[in-house]
């Protein structure tokens, strides 16, 4: 009999390719069938916008509704259908809702594992089942890039679509099998399991998210994915320009850096509880740093495996911290999913600022001076990391009278 956590462990595996539905192969697929690349960004930039958007409200139906398995099922089955209705669909508004469709099941999947795995280990156990969760998804990841490259070879473009409504399938079956019963609200949100979880008991959304310490992460994730978004997109350009086989080499950077997450996020999960989490923002930010400046002085592909390896760091020490600080920041508040759902929101605003940026910065400095100044973002992110306040102790509640205040909740600490 499979325990609840290897059912997590199932789910992540299962769930690690499909959370960003068809992602890079919708270019391809969209180019395939004709469409112009104004038209492919028009859709990829009003899809991205509208995730942005639908974040805090996905974290905050996690939170009102109590049903993380349900929810997280709808979300898969969202990604499921939008990704099956781009099949036949040519036109414009046919592509748009498609995809907007599985977007928004995307958005819901994160929160909702999170309360899942929240409400069966429990907040002490959290670090290291996220760490293991990450290193699950990543290893889906990996699969199934595996899957499509040697199924594209034969099958054509078209493979990434039954690949990824396969791992939505088996991912409905594994939500469906993890017993409900290993789930606890109470668990779940830092209140007393002996008591009964009722609305009530969750605090004021504005007193959250008014937090300094939420808006102090939220700002250097920001400037975290406004540095990291853009650069191995211009390390591709780059190489274009000096007629290097772009393609290539981006695929194997792709491999390296999610090869690199797997160990990476279970080491994250346990230094978590051994060194605190504000480390691993800290650690996150440096990797950036000095992916930046490798990516801008060594030009030769080979010599650059090691700038992805750094990017596989930040990136997969990031998945495990913040969920976790948010859980401690909000611990008790009942609002754990609306604040990670912000989080993410901010987040990715600097992801789809981060385009612009590091284009504006190549035409205006040049590729090596591009790529090195992606590390100013990074370093502001190192300084506002700094500033965060240690949260491995806190486990936080919220006190309305004193404005969004933190006071210990009971049982929150780990």
């Amino acid at each position: 009999m499979i325990s609840a956590t290897g059912h997590l462990a199932l789910i992540n595996l299962l769930i690690g390719d499909i959370q960003g539905g068809l992602g890079p192969f919708l270019s391809t697929w969209l180019a395939g069938a004709a469409w112009t690349p104004a038209r492919i960004g028009l859709v990829t930039t009003i899809v991205g916008l509208g995730t942005l958007v639908l974040n805090t409200p996905a974290g905050a139906l996690v939170d009102h509704l109590p049903r993380p398995r349900l929810l997280l099922g709808l979300g898969c089955a969202g990604i499921l259908v939008g990704t099956l209705l781009l099949l036949p669909a040519r036109g414009f508004l046919a592509v748009l809702a498609a995809q907007f469709l599985a977007a928004t099941g995307g958005t819901i999947v994160p929160p909702a594992m999170t309360a899942l795995t929240l409400g069966i280990v429990g907040k002490a156990s959290f670090p290291r089942q996220q760490g293991r969760n990450q290193a699950w998804n990543h290893v889906g990841i990996l699969s199934a890039a595996v899957l499509i490259q040697v199924g594209a070879s034969g099958i054509g473009a078209g493979v990434a679509f039954w690949i990824l409504a396969a791992m939505a399938v088996g991912s409905l079956v594994a939500i469906a099998a993890t017993p409900g019963s290993a789930w606890n609200a109470c668990r779940a949100h830092g209140w007393n399991e002996a008591e009964t979880a009722t609305p009530d008991k969750k605090h004021p959304v504005h007193h959250v998210l008014g937090n300094a310490r939420l808006l102090l992460l939220a700002a250097a994730l920001a400037l975290f994915a406004l540095g990291n978004g853009p650069m191995l997109s211009l390390i591709g350009q780059r190489m274009v320009a000096r007629h290097q086989d772009a393609t290539s080499w981006v695929a194997v950077y792709v491999f390296v850096a999610q090869l690199t997450m797997v160990p990476v996020a279970l080491w994250a999960g346990s230094l978590c509880d051994r060194h605190g989490r504000r480390r691993l923002l800290l650690l996150a930010a440096a990797a950036l740093t000095l992916r930046a400046g490798l990516s801008a002085w060594v030009t030769s592909p080979f010599w650059l495996i090691p700038a992805e390896v750094l990017d596989g760091v930040g990136s997969g020490v990031l998945g495990v911290a913040v969920p976790v600080l948010v859980a401690d920041i909000t611990w008790g508040s009942g609002r754990t999913q609306t604040a990670l759902g912000t989080v993410n929101a901010l987040q990715g605003i600097g992801g789809a600022l981060s385009g612009v940026f590091g284009g504006l910065l190549v035409q205006m400095f040049g590729w090596n001076s591009a790529l090195l100044l992606l590390g100013v973002p990074a370093v502001a992110s190192l300084l506002l990391a700094l500033r965060l306040e240690e949260t491995r102790h806190i486990g936080l509640a919220y006190h309305p009278r004193r404005g969004g205040g933190a006071m210990p909740a009971a049982g929150g600490a780990s």
